[in-house]
């Protein structure tokens, strides 16, 4: 929460004073969060052809499976599995029920973004189940000013893409439609992709409020060489479609915050295991879709603080060639407490039910604790309890190589960490141990390398130890500096199994970027290193380099793995070499 009183002006003389009414700004704590932060004009400045690709310059191991990390790539975070990571929207939760496999079917482009914010570890109850090992948010950028983009891109592998942007605001209604457009012939036989987003909002200005909509729609082919078999061989190919709405209503009255939102996602999967039919005629159909309505109530209560109360209904469906026809529904009311004791002290308090027609009911829930040491250092240790439930694909998938398991229990973990935080102007400093104590964890094993397919498991337990650090350092007004480095310890109880993704977590991740600002635009460089369990490591530069034209217009240079490393995010699965490409940025 954040207060601001503004109570009387004076202007000068000491008889020129002027009595105001109190002006008090709330920052509603329902999705509010975020540790690391790109924002819309860094997200514009980065090497990167896609949101996705831009995460892995923060703590989030990105393990993408095509050129481009928009086509698919996973997300872990502090040693997850890739099912481990709650994905949103506006703070509304947006993780696929079929498999996260499709998390990063994103249907908004960079310009539909005002901002990511990301969050590993300790999250509020509030969000929702599945942040195992952390949060990311995609905020929608509401629509406040004419504006028009129009964006060409092209690179080797005959890889192309445009994109172009429509925005206006009339009296209170701002709108906004975005359109792009991303092709390739793919860096390795097999991994050729098309990719359409488009995207529109709508921004609407009502009595003490604002009624935000979105509508998003995403079509993807590519080829899937290997991406769920690895070093099989299978020329797969796969079909996405995503269509997106959202719908939050923020009103304001009097410091009484009422969120009333609605948020529906439908999401077509088509996946041949051999195009060639030549070993298999393997096809699979999937459609998924995602219902949540939800409102959430905040307010301040002395003395106990500012509170907030929010409920929730959601029912999830899929219907599928493999997996068959399922439904599951789940009703939840949670609650949250900001208290601010001394200028020093404050405290963090959540809690959550959520009763599953499917599974037990659960109870989660999250305090911190946060004490200023000095001006600028803060000392705060946070603890939660989180779950996920499994799944469509966990549940009830098979084929030639995999094997679900209706039986299995909803994973549980408790995270601790305890962190030091330091921010001036110019520089800020974090860092922070943490233990995550799993339990039920879902993973795909084999008892012996002669089994035939990986079957999915409830793990009896595992504990995550680790420390994470990052630095932000503005040298001047032509340099800055970022960095963060995390390092994971995970631990397994159980030792007698083959793991299909235990072990492909980063022990060690650590990212660096430079930014140069010189006269005539921005240039980045950006680093990132990755070691991975009984792997060897390996080390990244890319670049990007601008050139402004005047005041609309910019030609830019992007080179991504600059030094053509040979490296497998998931082992079995190649990753592309130095891919280069040119653009052309207009903006009026």
């Amino acid at each position: 929460m954040i207060v601001l009183t503004l109570s009387r002006i004076v202007y000068g003389a000491e008889d020129q004073v002027f009595d105001l009414d109190p002006i008090v700004v709330h920052k509603s704590s329902k999705g509010s969060f975020g540790k690391y932060s790109l924002d819309y004009q860094r997200l514009n400045e980065l090497p990167f052809g896609s949101l996705v690709e831009a995460l892995g310059l923060e703590p989030v191991d990105l393990q993408s499976r095509s050129l481009q990390g928009g086509i698919q790539s996973d997300f872990s975070m502090r040693g997850s599995t890739f099912q481990g990571v709650l994905v949103l929207v506006n703070g509304q939760r947006l993780n696929d029920p079929q498999t996260g496999h499709h998390n990063s079917d994103l249907p908004f482009t960079s310009e539909d973004i005002d901002s990511i914010n990301i969050n590993p570890g300790v999250n509020s109850a509030i969000l929702g189940p599945d942040a195992i090992g952390g949060a990311i948010d995609f905020k929608i950028k509401q629509p406040q000013e004419k504006k028009r983009v129009l964006e060409f891109r092209l690179g080797n592998y005959q890889t192309r893409s445009w994109l172009f942007s429509l925005s206006d605001k009339i009296n209170k209604l701002g709108v906004r439609f975005s359109f792009q457009n991303q092709e390739s012939s793919g860096f390795h036989e097999d991994t050729d992709y098309k990719n359409i987003t488009s995207g529109f909002s709508s921004s609407l200005e009502v009595p003490d409020g604002r009624l935000n909509t979105y509508f998003g729609y995403q079509d993807k082919e590519f080829g899937a060489y290997d991406f769920y078999t690895p070093n099989k061989g299978y020329p797969s190919k796969e079909w996405t479609r995503t269509y997106l709405l959202s719908n939050v209503l923020d009103l304001d009255r009097d410091g009484l915050i009422i969120k009333p939102g609605f948020l529906w996602r439908r999401h077509y999967d088509k996946f041949m295991l051999d195009k060639t039919q030549v070993r298999s005629n393997y096809l699979n159909h999937h459609r998924t879709d995602m219902f949540t309505p939800n409102i959430y109530f905040q307010n301040q209560f002395d003395p106990i603080g500012r509170m907030g109360l929010g409920l929730e209904y959601g029912q999830e469906k899929i219907t599928s060639t493999n997996l068959g026809k399922h439904s599951r529904n789940h009703e939840s009311i949670f609650l949250d407490q900001n208290k601010e004791f001394t200028p020093r002290v404050s405290l963090d308090l959540s809690g959550r039910y959520d009763h599953y027609d499917s599974f037990d009911k659960s109870y989660t829930g999250t305090a911190g604790i946060k004490y200023k040491i000095i001006q600028a250092g803060t000392l705060h240790f946070d603890i939660s309890r989180s779950i996920r439930v499994p799944s469509f694909t966990e549940l009830y998938y098979s084929d030639p190589t995999t094997l679900g398991d209706v039986n299995l229990a909803p994973e549980k973990a408790i995270n601790y960490q305890l962190g030091l935080d330091y921010q001036k102007k110019e520089v800020s400093l974090g860092g922070s141990v943490f233990l995550r104590q799993e339990k039920n964890l879902i993973d795909w094993v084999k008892t012996s390398a002669s089994q035939a397919k990986w079957q999915a498991e409830n793990i009896s337990g595992s504990d995550v130890l680790g420390l994470e650090g990052s630095l932000n350092y503005e040298l001047n007004d032509y340099l800055k500096i970022a960095a963060n480095y995390t390092y994971v310890n995970k631990r397994t109880n159980e030792d007698n199994y083959i793991y299909k993704y235990g072990p492909n977590y980063c022990r060690h991740l650590a990212n660096a970027e430079m930014e140069f600002k010189s006269p005539w635009g921005k240039q980045v460089l950006s680093f990132s290193y990755k070691k991975k369990p009984l792997r060897r490591g390996w080390f990244l530069m890319d670049m990007h380099l601008a050139y402004n034209i005047k005041k609309m217009s910019e030609v830019f240079f992007n080179i991504t793995n600059l030094f053509n490393v040979e490296y497998q995010e998931i082992e079995g699965i190649p990753q592309p070499g130095r891919y280069i490409e040119g653009g052309l940025r207009l903006t009026w």
